[in-house]
């Protein structure tokens, strides 16, 4: 895992823009289920009923989530023209930006069960 610098913000208008990002990031990935979900299909394109297995998410909320993450293009909803008709989600490339993400998300939520447990 490659950390990256940390930026210091030098001005106002810097904070403010650098506010503006993290709103935006957090608009896109708000809720329970998204970044559970970007995890599981990056593993491995999955269908419906795989990742209910890995998820424990209802069906309606995993359908909604699902068309988010695809509106916002991290991943790419599959048909395949067999009988059953079959689905399988798969994340994009750009869903892989998020990788890094991800990793310092899991980092730190290590850590902070650590030290929850410690108190």
């Amino acid at each position: 895992m490659k950390k990256q610098e940390k930026k210091v913000v030098q001005d106002s208008a810097e904070c403010a823009q650098s506010l503006r990002n993290v709103i935006d990031a957090m608009f896109v990935l708000n809720g329970k289920w998204k970044l559970a979900l970007i995890l599981c299909i990056s593993q491995s394109p999955k269908r419906f009923s795989e990742i209910q297995n890995d998820i424990p998410i209802t069906p309606k909320v995993l359908a909604n989530e699902l068309k988010h993450l695809e509106l916002n293009n991290f991943i790419k909803r599959n048909v395949f023209p067999t009988t059953p008709i079959t689905i399988i989600y798969e994340a994009t490339e750009y869903c892989q930006t998020l990788k890094s993400v991800i990793c310092e998300l899991d980092s730190w939520g290590q850590l902070h069960r650590k030290v929850m447990t410690e108190n």
